[in-house]
């Protein structure tokens, strides 16, 4: 049976998933054929059409991440106006951040059953509603409920968008699309200071909210009226129910045999499923979190090395991200060799794509991270020139960005169908580092030299990179291995020469619809 692309493993389609395909009359025989979107497949779209809302759904979640740093130079404010501690202030910065990592637990599974377009327009027109009480809060309180809901709200499209990268473009022109999401998603973060810093110091800090909320209102206009839904098992679900109607049959029997209690309760808890199961995934999310972890320290370090080593003002501190900017600009412009090197794996493995084949770049950037913390932490002292250290920063942002879009590649790739849990287990681990690590980076800036902090901080994180490394190189020796696959309620064992990266994909995708 020819069924959508998204299926490339039959056995990891479920059985509501089947009935879509086959439609049984009410004495069991087939009254349609498999269905297919013909021209309402998302693929199929003009090319203009998919760049059109690939750039509106990564800018929608540039303005996202943006703004859970956009306030960080307000910290002195809220100090004055509210006479608050520095270090509750940017409890903040981590509420919205821990936030948008639990959201996507449950936003993600959900855009799975009932599509990605309805999640994000909801979850726009949620964020913009919760960004009124941090325009307007008086008083710190106030302003820390309204930033974890705002993060809540926000948090579908760090998983959503990706799979809609998955969505619109195969695996051969995945590569593009996919960097170009990653390079606004994690541009976001440092974007915010840059703006925020001029608004707090020419304004007041209400106005980075307002800014937000001007923001978020263009772009959930141009989101409404642009982005169709592209989720493939929706639109055939959708076409099924309408061919269904023509012939008078049930519906709701045919299409939805689990009750939508129980689909919910099975999605929310695949991604830690996934989480367990895959020691790949476990992997790459560990350093995800590291990498976002020690994006978000860096907002406070940038603060307290150029605000008492250089005497920057607020707007020249913000302006000091523009090195990690310059060096993600550096990563995308390295995409023509990688593509090059995969295109050369791809001859050597007879032409049969692998999602390995996006690890390599993860390795190098993951190797940037701390060579980058290791050159601004030594030289962000006088005399040498502040132009040292940020030059310095920009090898993180060639590393990040590299770790990012490899990572998120490689998951929608290797999980097709299940894209939003994938990448919403790894939103989960890597915004809670990102929530905790401002929190004792606060302490760490006034009681540790920066060079030794910084120094420290990019130690541990060659060794996630080793690891991805011997895993890539592992994924394709021939070995004998057991899969225990659970099928039908039946616990399957069979002993299969194949790659191991696959071996261990087919089986998680076995346990995880269970």
């Amino acid at each position: 049976m020819n069924t959508s692309h998204y299926y490339e493993d039959p056995e990891a389609v479920t059985s509501t998933e089947k009935n879509i395909f086959a439609t049984p009359d009410q004495d069991g025989s087939d009254v349609r054929g498999p269905v297919e979107l013909g021209d309402e497949d998302p693929r199929r779209l003009s090319t203009r059409r998919k760049w059109v809302i690939i750039l509106i759904s990564s800018l929608i979640a540039h303005v996202v991440t943006a703004g859970s740093s956009i306030y960080t130079l307000a910290y002195d404010q809220f100090n004055t106006e509210w006479r608050t501690t520095r270090e509750l202030a940017t409890a903040g910065l981590s509420l919205y951040t821990l936030a948008m990592g639990l959201g996507p637990l449950l936003v993600a599974p959900l855009s799975e059953f009932y599509g990605r377009r309805l999640i994000c327009l909801w979850s726009l027109v949620l964020y913009l509603i919760w960004l009124i009480p941090c325009a307007l809060a008086r008083n710190i309180e106030t302003e820390l409920i309204g930033r974890f809901f705002s993060g809540a709200a926000s948090s579908a499209f760090l998983s959503v968008a990706g799979g809609t990268v998955g969505d619109l473009f195969d695996h051969s022109q995945l590569q593009t699309p996919m960097l170009v999401y990653s390079i606004t998603a994690f541009l976001g973060p440092d974007v915010g200071p840059i703006f925020g810093g001029f608004i707090c110091q020419y304004t007041t800090w209400r106005w980075t909210f307002y800014a937000l909320m001007i923001w978020t209102g263009v772009l959930l206009a141009l989101f409404y009226f642009f982005s169709p839904e592209t989720y493939t098992p929706l639109l055939l679900r959708l076409k099924t129910e309408r061919l269904l109607r023509q012939d008078g049959l049930d519906v709701d029997v045919k299409l939805r045999p689990q009750g939508l209690g129980r689909t919910i309760l099975i999605s929310c808890t695949r991604p830690f499923k996934l989480l367990v199961l895959e020691y790949m995934l476990l992997s790459l999310c560990i350093l995800t979190a590291f990498t976002l972890g020690i994006q978000y320290l860096l907002f406070g370090g940038f603060a307290y090395v150029f605000r008492t080593v250089y005497h920057f003002e607020l707007s020249e501190i913000g302006l000091t991200f523009i090195g990690i900017g310059v060096g993600a600009v550096f990563g995308l412009a390295m995409d023509p060799l990688w593509r090059k090197y995969r295109d050369k794996q791809l001859k050597e493995n007879n032409g049969v794509p692998e999602p390995e084949f996006r690890l390599p770049a993860v390795a190098f950037g993951a190797l940037c991270l701390p060579v980058s913390l290791f050159f601004f932490g030594w030289t962000a002292r006088p005399p040498v020139h502040w132009i040292v250290p940020i030059i310095g920063s920009g090898f993180f942002g060639v590393g990040g960005l590299l770790v990012y879009s490899g990572i998120w590649t490689f998951l929608v790739e290797a999980y097709p169908v299940y894209a939003a849990s994938a990448l919403g287990a790894n939103a989960f681990t890597r915004l809670v580092a990102g929530a905790a690590f401002p929190l004792f980076g606060v302490q760490s800036w006034l009681g540790v030299f920066s060079a030794w902090f910084f120094g420290a901080g990019g130690g541990p994180l060659p060794f996630p990179a080793h690891q991805v490394w011997e895993t890539y190189q592992r994924c394709f020796k021939i070995c004998e291995i057991v899969s225990i696959r659970q099928i039908k309620g039946s616990i399957v064992t069979s002993s299969l020469k194949v790659p191991a990266m696959s071996c261990v994909m087919t089986a998680a995708n076995a346990q995880v619809d269970s």
